[in-house]
Protein backbone atom coordinates (compact mmCIF):
# COMPACT_ATOMS: atom_id res chain seq x y z
CA UNK A 1 0.00 0.00 0.00
CA UNK A 2 1.54 3.73 -0.64
CA UNK A 3 0.39 6.80 -0.31
CA UNK A 4 0.84 10.72 0.85
CA UNK A 5 0.71 11.73 4.54
CA UNK A 6 -0.07 15.87 5.03
CA UNK A 7 -1.21 15.06 8.83
CA UNK A 8 0.58 17.09 11.45
CA UNK A 9 0.18 16.85 15.39
CA UNK A 10 -1.82 19.48 16.94
CA UNK A 11 -3.43 20.83 13.83
CA UNK A 12 -6.86 22.10 13.09
CA UNK A 13 -8.95 23.47 10.57
CA UNK A 14 -8.37 27.15 11.63
CA UNK A 15 -4.44 28.48 11.30
CA UNK A 16 -2.91 29.06 15.03
CA UNK A 17 -5.17 26.41 16.68
CA UNK A 18 -2.10 24.88 18.09
CA UNK A 19 -1.29 27.43 20.96
CA UNK A 20 0.19 24.84 23.10
CA UNK A 21 3.07 23.88 20.74
CA UNK A 22 2.78 26.18 17.88
CA UNK A 23 4.20 23.29 15.62
CA UNK A 24 1.44 22.07 13.93
CA UNK A 25 0.64 22.32 10.04
CA UNK A 26 -2.90 23.83 9.89
CA UNK A 27 -5.04 22.42 7.43
CA UNK A 28 -4.54 25.35 4.89
CA UNK A 29 -0.89 25.06 4.65
CA UNK A 30 -1.30 20.90 4.24
CA UNK A 31 -3.45 21.41 1.24
CA UNK A 32 -0.90 23.96 0.09
CA UNK A 33 1.42 20.82 0.46
CA UNK A 34 -0.87 18.45 -1.79
CA UNK A 35 -1.17 21.45 -4.64
CA UNK A 36 2.29 21.25 -5.00
CA UNK A 37 2.98 17.64 -5.06
CA UNK A 38 0.46 17.31 -7.18
CA UNK A 39 2.38 19.80 -9.93
CA UNK A 40 5.21 17.52 -9.21
CA UNK A 41 3.92 14.62 -10.24
CA UNK A 42 1.88 15.96 -13.44
CA UNK A 43 5.40 17.09 -14.20
CA UNK A 44 6.36 13.18 -13.33
CA UNK A 45 3.35 11.33 -15.23
CA UNK A 46 1.35 13.12 -16.63
CA UNK A 47 -2.14 14.54 -16.32
CA UNK A 48 -4.48 12.09 -17.66
CA UNK A 49 -2.52 9.16 -15.30
CA UNK A 50 -2.41 11.24 -12.32
CA UNK A 51 -5.86 11.93 -12.66
CA UNK A 52 -7.13 8.37 -13.13
CA UNK A 53 -4.82 7.80 -10.13
CA UNK A 54 -6.54 10.25 -7.38
CA UNK A 55 -9.89 9.60 -8.58
CA UNK A 56 -9.52 6.22 -7.34
CA UNK A 57 -7.80 7.37 -4.35
CA UNK A 58 -9.35 7.69 -0.81
CA UNK A 59 -8.88 11.03 1.70
CA UNK A 60 -9.12 10.82 4.78
CA UNK A 61 -9.80 13.71 6.34
CA UNK A 62 -9.56 13.74 10.35
CA UNK A 63 -9.46 17.10 11.73
CA UNK A 64 -11.14 19.63 13.95
CA UNK A 65 -11.02 18.38 17.75
CA UNK A 66 -8.37 20.68 18.53
CA UNK A 67 -10.35 23.71 16.98
CA UNK A 68 -13.23 22.78 19.57
CA UNK A 69 -10.55 21.90 22.23
CA UNK A 70 -8.93 25.07 21.50
CA UNK A 71 -12.06 27.29 21.49
CA UNK A 72 -13.39 26.18 24.99
CA UNK A 73 -9.47 26.28 26.50
CA UNK A 74 -9.46 29.85 25.11
CA UNK A 75 -11.20 32.46 26.63
CA UNK A 76 -9.88 35.51 23.62
CA UNK A 77 -11.67 32.81 21.27
CA UNK A 78 -14.99 32.45 23.37
CA UNK A 79 -14.83 36.30 23.59
CA UNK A 80 -14.60 37.08 19.89
CA UNK A 81 -16.76 34.66 18.46
CA UNK A 82 -20.37 32.37 20.22
CA UNK A 83 -20.00 28.55 19.47
CA UNK A 84 -22.15 28.82 16.29
CA UNK A 85 -20.38 31.27 14.63
CA UNK A 86 -17.40 29.72 15.80
CA UNK A 87 -18.75 26.37 14.40
CA UNK A 88 -19.94 26.91 11.33
CA UNK A 89 -16.40 29.93 10.50
CA UNK A 90 -15.09 25.84 10.84
CA UNK A 91 -17.24 24.34 8.27
CA UNK A 92 -16.77 27.59 5.65
CA UNK A 93 -13.13 26.88 5.97
CA UNK A 94 -13.30 23.07 5.66
CA UNK A 95 -15.28 23.33 3.04
CA UNK A 96 -13.36 25.42 0.98
CA UNK A 97 -10.41 23.24 1.77
CA UNK A 98 -12.27 19.91 0.30
CA UNK A 99 -13.05 21.85 -2.62
CA UNK A 100 -9.36 22.77 -3.43
CA UNK A 101 -8.90 18.88 -2.89
CA UNK A 102 -11.74 18.06 -5.53
CA UNK A 103 -10.55 20.90 -7.79
CA UNK A 104 -6.76 19.04 -8.04
CA UNK A 105 -8.60 15.63 -8.69
CA UNK A 106 -9.98 14.10 -5.31
CA UNK A 107 -13.13 12.27 -5.21
CA UNK A 108 -13.25 10.06 -2.51
CA UNK A 109 -13.55 10.99 0.72
CA UNK A 110 -13.22 9.79 4.27
CA UNK A 111 -14.48 12.16 6.82
CA UNK A 112 -14.20 11.71 10.42
CA UNK A 113 -16.39 13.63 13.24
CA UNK A 114 -15.11 14.60 16.06
CA UNK A 115 -15.86 12.43 19.02
CA UNK A 116 -17.36 13.27 22.62
CA UNK A 117 -14.51 15.67 23.30
CA UNK A 118 -16.30 16.60 26.71
CA UNK A 119 -15.72 13.48 27.75
CA UNK A 120 -11.94 12.83 27.37
CA UNK A 121 -9.77 13.27 30.87
CA UNK A 122 -8.64 16.78 29.64
CA UNK A 123 -12.30 18.01 30.07
CA UNK A 124 -13.37 15.78 32.59
CA UNK A 125 -11.22 17.68 35.12
CA UNK A 126 -13.42 21.07 34.49
CA UNK A 127 -16.22 19.38 35.87
CA UNK A 128 -15.07 16.98 38.78
CA UNK A 129 -14.36 14.35 36.62
CA UNK A 130 -18.00 14.02 34.58
CA UNK A 131 -18.20 14.02 30.95
CA UNK A 132 -17.78 18.39 30.20
CA UNK A 133 -21.56 18.62 28.57
CA UNK A 134 -20.73 22.16 26.62
CA UNK A 135 -18.14 20.63 24.91
CA UNK A 136 -20.20 17.66 24.27
CA UNK A 137 -23.13 19.53 23.05
CA UNK A 138 -21.19 21.65 20.48
CA UNK A 139 -19.25 18.21 19.10
CA UNK A 140 -22.39 16.92 18.05
CA UNK A 141 -23.45 20.54 16.56
CA UNK A 142 -20.57 19.95 14.45
CA UNK A 143 -21.00 16.73 13.37
CA UNK A 144 -24.83 17.45 12.46
CA UNK A 145 -23.59 20.29 10.38
CA UNK A 146 -20.39 18.87 9.07
CA UNK A 147 -23.08 15.68 7.44
CA UNK A 148 -25.56 18.48 6.29
CA UNK A 149 -22.09 20.37 4.62
CA UNK A 150 -20.77 16.64 2.91
CA UNK A 151 -23.73 16.12 1.58
CA UNK A 152 -24.47 19.64 -0.02
CA UNK A 153 -21.22 19.31 -1.64
CA UNK A 154 -21.80 16.06 -2.65
CA UNK A 155 -24.53 17.39 -4.47
CA UNK A 156 -22.65 20.56 -6.15
CA UNK A 157 -20.06 18.47 -7.23
CA UNK A 158 -21.76 15.25 -8.73
CA UNK A 159 -19.16 12.66 -9.08
CA UNK A 160 -17.55 12.87 -5.17
CA UNK A 161 -17.91 9.72 -3.38
CA UNK A 162 -18.03 10.40 0.73
CA UNK A 163 -17.82 7.64 4.00
CA UNK A 164 -18.47 9.48 7.36
CA UNK A 165 -17.75 8.06 10.59
CA UNK A 166 -19.56 9.42 13.74
CA UNK A 167 -17.24 9.08 16.32
CA UNK A 168 -18.96 10.83 18.44
CA UNK A 169 -21.67 7.67 18.87
CA UNK A 170 -18.84 5.37 18.46
CA UNK A 171 -16.71 6.78 21.24
CA UNK A 172 -20.42 7.41 23.59
CA UNK A 173 -21.17 3.66 22.72
CA UNK A 174 -17.45 2.82 24.67
CA UNK A 175 -18.03 5.21 27.85
CA UNK A 176 -21.65 3.81 28.15
CA UNK A 177 -20.74 0.66 27.89
CA UNK A 178 -17.45 -0.58 28.65
CA UNK A 179 -17.08 -3.70 29.95
CA UNK A 180 -18.56 -5.38 26.62
CA UNK A 181 -15.76 -3.82 25.17
CA UNK A 182 -13.05 -5.03 27.77
CA UNK A 183 -12.57 -1.90 29.26
CA UNK A 184 -12.31 -1.02 32.98
CA UNK A 185 -11.21 3.03 33.12
CA UNK A 186 -13.57 5.49 31.30
CA UNK A 187 -12.39 8.59 32.81
CA UNK A 188 -8.86 8.29 33.72
CA UNK A 189 -6.05 8.63 30.89
CA UNK A 190 -3.03 5.52 30.95
CA UNK A 191 -0.47 8.21 30.58
CA UNK A 192 -0.16 11.33 32.59
CA UNK A 193 0.49 13.21 35.92
CA UNK A 194 -2.28 14.05 38.46
CA UNK A 195 -5.95 13.57 38.80
CA UNK A 196 -7.71 11.51 36.14
CA UNK A 197 -3.51 11.77 34.95
CA UNK A 198 -5.40 14.67 33.04
CA UNK A 199 -3.24 17.28 34.32
CA UNK A 200 -0.17 17.15 32.05
CA UNK A 201 0.54 15.67 28.81
CA UNK A 202 2.16 11.82 28.66
CA UNK A 203 5.73 12.59 28.83
CA UNK A 204 9.25 10.65 30.04
CA UNK A 205 8.39 11.80 33.79
CA UNK A 206 4.64 10.79 34.14
CA UNK A 207 3.20 7.80 35.29
CA UNK A 208 1.53 4.55 33.59
CA UNK A 209 -1.40 2.32 34.00
CA UNK A 210 -0.20 -1.16 34.53
CA UNK A 211 -3.05 -2.62 31.43
CA UNK A 212 -3.02 -0.12 28.53
CA UNK A 213 -5.76 -2.73 27.49
CA UNK A 214 -8.59 -1.62 29.47
CA UNK A 215 -8.46 2.07 29.13
CA UNK A 216 -10.36 4.22 26.52
CA UNK A 217 -8.31 7.03 27.01
CA UNK A 218 -4.08 6.91 26.37
CA UNK A 219 -3.89 10.58 27.46
CA UNK A 220 -5.40 14.04 27.81
CA UNK A 221 -6.97 13.69 24.33
CA UNK A 222 -6.61 10.53 22.63
CA UNK A 223 -7.75 7.00 22.61
CA UNK A 224 -5.84 3.81 23.63
CA UNK A 225 -4.92 1.56 20.68
CA UNK A 226 -7.44 -0.68 21.98
CA UNK A 227 -9.84 1.90 21.71
CA UNK A 228 -8.80 2.91 18.25
CA UNK A 229 -8.94 -0.75 17.03
CA UNK A 230 -12.52 -0.45 17.34
CA UNK A 231 -12.84 2.60 15.70
CA UNK A 232 -10.72 1.80 12.80
CA UNK A 233 -13.02 -1.66 12.46
CA UNK A 234 -16.05 0.63 12.36
CA UNK A 235 -14.97 3.18 9.86
CA UNK A 236 -14.16 -0.09 7.32
CA UNK A 237 -16.65 -2.26 8.08
CA UNK A 238 -19.42 -0.16 9.46
CA UNK A 239 -22.54 -0.97 10.95
CA UNK A 240 -24.70 1.63 9.03
CA UNK A 241 -25.01 3.51 13.05
CA UNK A 242 -21.88 4.97 12.52
CA UNK A 243 -20.27 5.39 9.17
CA UNK A 244 -22.72 6.60 6.61
CA UNK A 245 -23.68 7.14 3.47
CA UNK A 246 -21.62 3.64 3.17
CA UNK A 247 -18.75 2.20 4.86
CA UNK A 248 -14.73 3.05 3.89
CA UNK A 249 -14.75 -1.15 2.53
CA UNK A 250 -17.21 0.29 0.25
CA UNK A 251 -15.73 3.62 -0.67
CA UNK A 252 -12.31 1.93 -2.03
CA UNK A 253 -14.71 -0.70 -4.12
CA UNK A 254 -16.83 2.40 -5.34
Amino acid sequence: MDGVSFASAGAGIFDGTDQRYRQSIPLTKQVDYFELVNEEMTHKVGAPVLVKHLSKSIFGVVIGSNDIFGYFDSPNLRKKSTPTQYVDSMLFLLKVQLQRLYDHGARKFEVVGVGALGCCPKFRLKNQTECFEEANYWSMKYNERLQSMLKEWQFENKDITFSYFDTYAALSDLTQNPTSYGFAEVKAACCGLGELKAKAPCLPVSSLCSNRQDHIFWDQFHPTEAASRIFVDRIFNGPSTYTSPITLKQLVAA
